[in-house]
């Protein structure tokens, strides 16, 4: 068997296999903000407001109309896990929680029977650019999870396990883990009813990074899980007789291990790997069921319940400019990342 199995082009959005829906890959180089932590309204003229999604000046604004991001909008039948490597979002949701995250930080939120949140990028430095590197992963359920009460956690980028290597020559390695283990590295838990909460469903995310020059052989993984390795900033990398340029994704085979020989320059990755559900998949916009019944039957709740509505003033809510990173969960529970020194 080889090693590789498909080559693909990366778009927009990411191709992924079972149990992940898909990769969302935002890179935005947004200017400096302004007392509404938006864009000076001059980078407005010539968009589409509320539905922004051609680069202009080096940005989107995607649903957002002052502020980019995504405003109030339903999720329901997955999860939805969003690293922000680079730059904030600000989150608020119907349950009443809330929070601003970024630069390394994780949120692995649980959407379960539904629920309503937003996530909008806030220019927060009116004296220098504010670049976003934004990354969000749909994690299917399964269907006897499918109605579990929404939740979410936050990983503060201080406390997410890093493995770092040296190769031969001296050259680095690094492997943010977001779920899963490496050598004796493992992630912190994601929330109580994530697919990945169970270790017999192997689900692994990792950020990698590799040094020019660095060489690194990405270890072998249980049988028949579904492994996919994103490379989505660099050069070029060889790997099992292939010499495969950025923005590209390797669909692997799990059972074999993978030399990875970087080029000149740094590279960085994301892979993707977990057991398959092997479910049926109905997916309609925000939502995702097993059958089209039950489909109808969670736009039906929506339309009816809202999720519980809307506590926030706006759906394009965003937090005080002088407010850091933190999180407050629905039971006024208030959390700050922990400072290391």
């Amino acid at each position: 068997m080889p090693k590789i199995l498909k080559i693909r082009e990366l778009g927009f959005h990411w191709e992924t296999l079972d149990p992940f829906l898909f990769c969302a890959y935002h890179q935005d180089d947004f200017p400096k903000g302004n007392e509404n932590l938006g864009p000076d309204p001059s980078y407005l003229s010539g968009r589409i407001p509320g539905n922004d999604f051609t680069k202009k000046d080096g940005f989107r604004m995607y649903h957002g109309q002052k502020v980019p991001g995504f405003p109030g909008h339903p999720h329901a039948g997955f999860e939805t896990i969003t690293l922000v490597e680079e730059g904030f979002a600000d989150h608020s949701d119907s349950l009443g929680a809330k929070g601003r995250f970024g630069n390394g930080d994780v949120q692995w939120m649980t959407a379960g029977k539904g629920i309503l949140h937003s996530e909008m990028f806030p220019l927060v430095h009116q004296d220098q650019k504010n670049p976003l590197v934004l990354f969000q992963l749909w994690l299917n359920l399964p269907a006897r999870s499918k109605k579990v009460n929404p939740h979410f956690k936050m990983f503060w980028n201080e406390d997410i396990p890093v493995e770092k290597i040296n190769d031969a020559n001296g050259n680095g390695i690094s492997v943010k883990l977001i779920a899963g283990k490496l050598c004796n590295q493992k992630a912190i838990a994601p929330t109580p009813d994530s697919f990945a909460a169970k270790e017999e469903n192997h689900v692994q995310i990792w950020r990698i990074t590799m040094d020019a020059h660095a060489e690194w052989v990405l270890p072998a993984s249980k049988a028949n899980t579904n492994k996919m390795l994103f490379f989505y900033s660099g050069s070029q990398i060889e790997a099992d007789g292939f010499t495969i340029q950025e923005k590209h994704s390797l669909v692997l085979n799990p059972t074999e291990e993978l030399l990875l020989k970087n080029a000149t320059t740094k590279a960085e990755f994301l892979l993707l790997e977990g057991m398959p559900i092997n479910e049926p998949v109905v997916q309609q916009g925000p939502f995702v069921a097993n059958s089209r019944t039950e489909m109808m039957e969670v736009i039906n709740t929506y339309q009816h319940s809202q999720f519980g509505g809307w506590p926030h003033d706006v759906y394009e809510n965003v937090h005080d400019k002088n407010t850091g990173r933190f999180a407050q969960y629905a039971n006024g529970k208030i959390e700050h990342p922990t400072k290391k020194n």
